[in-house]
Formats: C-alpha cells, structure tokens, sequence
C-alpha cells in the first residue's frame, strides 16, 4: 500500500474516481482524504500510529447515484481487501441471521485471495517452467538407457544432454502443435464432506470451511486418472506447481496483516436497521438496535477469531451508507454514530448527469453496448441528440415513479436495443444508427405510463 498510495495524492485519487463515477465531488474529496489518511498514518512512528483511527463515513444518499461504485473504486485504487455487506443482512443474536463477525472473516477471506493471487504471480515463471518438464513426462516417458545416461552426466559435472525425441515434443509444444493431443493424468477429486446438520448459530459461517480443513487433514486427497487435453493438463500441471512454490504460512500473515491495515468494509442499507424514533421498541425495533450494538465493537476496534488467526478491526475503513428515506442519522444509536464522525450527502441525478453517465466514464453503458454488438459484426452509432434524449426519459421516468438513478439507463438502453439484439446475428445489414425519433419511438409508451415503466423496470 505504501508504494501505491505514496504516488496518488487526493486530487489524483478524485481524478482518478472522475473516470467512473459522475458528479458527488463532496464524496469523493471525503473517501480520498480517508484514503491517503491511511498511508499518512502508516509514516507516523509508533506508539502514536496505533492511536491513530480511521475517520469511518456515512455516505447519505438515493439508490443508483454511486455509492458502492465509490468504495469499491477507492479499494481497488489502493489494492485494499473490499467487502460490501448490506446491514439488513445481520440480526442480533438468537434471531436468524448472519453473526455480524462473519464480514471480518469474509473480508479476511479476500485478502487471503488477493494474497495467493500475489504470490501466485511471482512464481508463475517457475511454475510454468516445471510443470513443462511434468507435462513432458507424461508425452515422452524417460527409459531407464536415458535415465542411466543424465546419472551418468550428473555424476561426472557434465551439462545434461536432452533426449532429442523430448527435445523435439519441447519445441512443438511451445508451438501449440500439440493442443489436440491427450494425456492421462493423476486429476485432484474435490473432496465431499459428510452432512452435518448445525443448529448453533454463533460463527456458523465458518463451520463449513472448518470442517472442510479437518477433514482435509485427516483423509488424503483423492485423485482420478483422466484424458484431458495438452493445453488444459499444462494449466492444471501449473496449478499444482505454482501451489507447491507458495509460502502459505507467509500468505497468511500478509493477509492478516493487509486486512488489518488496509481492509475496507462497505455497510449498505445501514438505514435498515436505524430504530425509528416514535415506534416503540418491540418486535423488529428491538431485533434493529441489537444489531446496532452488535455491529458497535466491531466498528469501534475489537479482536474477531478467523479460521487463520487473530484479526483486530481497529483499523479498518467502515464506509456505511443509506437512502434514509423514513428515518434520519440521528436514529443510530448515539455510540454507533459517534464511530461514523464523517457524513456526506450525495445528490440526485440531474440530465445531464445522466448524459455524461451515458458518454463520459471509461465503461459508459453505450460504450458497452457498442463493443457487445461488435462481436456480431454490427456497427453500432449514437447521435447526440439520441443520447440526450435517452438521457431526458430517464430523468422524466425517475421524477415520475421510484428514483433508482442510474439504475434505470440499463432498463432504458436494454428496451431501446431490444429487436437489434434479437435480430443482430441475422441482420444484412451491419450498420445501425440509433436516432433520437428511434428512442422516441422505441420509448415514449414508457415515458408516458407510469404504470408500464414500473413493470418493464
């Protein structure tokens, strides 16, 4: 992360969310202050660096304007392990549901990934290397006049001389001549475990994976002789190969310590579980604050047992957010808000937000579309005055019936291009311009009935 995050200042983070995201300047200035807080923070020399908190956020908003795109942009900038959990999802204890521990184990999962992904990366050259000489094996066997031959040269210094027939398979599998060719192969079984029926439901979620590594440990791993293809016993040869070349004991430390430091949790629908004032506290008002105070130690900085070891969350990012339609901040229990010190408004959708939605970030809906449509050999164009237009009926569609934001231009350009995706593998024709009097005409029953857009929605 230091080496990442040293090189983005918070303009340059800002610049580089303005790539995806349209608009809500105030939240991203906010998450990309956050952000390089956390390399300022890892510069401090301890003991101060570990009094040091992180400055959660309360991200106050309508659906479909950006929220979760923000925070999951913000970590993959930093290359931090990112969690997105709706709060709904978790009940205090005794009521069903997920033990709210259970995302610290999931986001310590994700670092676990991220980090064999790593260090599958830094030995792939190796890897590939060996299982080449396995694969080899398995096309052209050793004879024991060749093994006796290399033990000779081994024992006298001499460089080793490669069978001329290996030699040869070599080349022409680097050639890909022999993709169609077979081989049999030891092929690992996934190992199936017997059913056992939990009733607990404290750390249930990792009861399955726990059982999973003991079982792993106890019975031997099953393999089956099969024929696969060349290509595909080179890519699973690899796969073991890379395995054995990893450090796992070191992985997980790193993960540990990445999910410590760097890890990002995102709280969505944290309105959910706000107690309305007003309502009494019986039936779900009681379920929604205990979940509350559940989440409470986990937010203010507490020590959650994973199946790898210890993981404190003093110092994970909590980015919470919420619509707050029928209840405002203020309804969180005053602990938890005192955990959020940062909120941020992000506003509605205007027209031409959606136009820019629609022309500007590197991965634009048109955009997309055009390249889907590419792959039928249709060559896909947008007028301007098309665009706006779809822009319009989506602002119009949004003011008259529930406001989903940006949610609602992939119902607007899946119905306008409804028949040219039908049809595109069949079409003579492979030019097609999309018109504003097309999107008036494709579109205008759902501008007009409120009825009908919220049935094609």
């Amino acid at each position: 992360m230091n080496d990442t995050m040293a090189n983005l200042t918070p303009k340059e983070i800002v610049e580089q969310l303005d790539r995806y995201i349209i608009g809500q300047a105030d939240a991203k200035r906010f998450v990309a202050v956050a952000l390089r807080n956390r390399w300022r923070r890892q510069q401090v020399s301890p003991p101060l660096r570990d009094e040091i908190a992180p400055k959660n956020i309360i991200m106050i908003g309508p659906t479909g304007v950006g929220k979760t795109e923000i925070a999951r942009r913000l970590a993959n900038l930093a290359q931090s392990p990112f969690l997105k959990i709706e709060a709904s999802k978790f009940t205090e204890v005794g009521y069903v549901g997920r033990d709210v521990e259970s995302m610290v184990r999931d986001l310590a999962e994700i670092a676990i990934a991220m980090l064999r992904a790593e260090a599958r990366q830094t030995v792939e050259e190796k890897a590939a290397a060996q299982a080449e000489e396995r694969l080899l094996d398995l096309l052209v066997p050793p004879g024991p006049a060749t093994a006796q031959t290399e033990a000779q040269q081994a024992g006298n210094g001499e460089p080793l001389l490669e069978n001329p027939t290996r030699a040869k398979f070599r080349q022409m599998l680097r050639e890909g001549k022999l993709s169609e060719r077979q081989v049999e192969m030891d092929v690992a079984q996934p190992q199936s475990l017997p059913m056992i029926e939990v009733f607990s439901n404290s750390g249930a979620d990792d009861i399955g994976s726990g059982l999973k590594d003991v079982f792993g440990k106890i019975f031997p791993k099953k393999s089956k002789k099969r024929k696969v293809p060349v290509d595909e016993a080179l890519r699973l040869l690899t796969i073991e190969e890379s395995e054995k070349l990893i450090d796992e004991e070191k992985v997980i430390k790193l993960a540990i310590q990445r999910t410590e430091q760097t890890g990002i949790i995102f709280l969505d629908e944290i309105d959910k579980i706000a107690s309305r004032q007003g309502e009494g506290q019986r039936g779900a008002e009681v379920s929604r604050e205990g979940v509350q105070r559940d989440l409470l130690p986990i937010v203010e900085g507490s020590i959650v047992n994973t199946k790898y070891g210890m993981v404190r969350t003093d110092h994970i990012l909590f980015i919470a957010s919420g619509a707050f339609h029928t209840c405002k901040p203020s309804d969180l229990i005053p602990e938890l808000q005192g955990r959020f010190p940062i909120r941020v408004e992000l506003g509605s959708l205007t027209e031409e937000d959606f136009y820019r939605i629609l022309t500007e970030p590197q991965n634009a809906l048109i955009k997309q579309y055009v390249a889907l449509l590419a792959t039928e050999g249709i060559a896909l164009h947008f007028d301007e005055a098309a665009i706006r237009e779809m822009a319009r009926i989506c602002f119009l569609v949004n003011k008259k019936t529930d406001n989903i934001g940006a949610r609602r231009l992939h119902t607007i350009l899946e119905r306008l291009l409804e028949d040219l995706s039908f049809s595109a593998p069949d079409r003579e024709e492979k030019s097609f311009t999309v018109t504003a009097e097309y999107v008036i005409q494709q579109l205008a029953e759902i501008a007009k009935d409120e009825d009908l857009s919220r049935f094609i929605l």
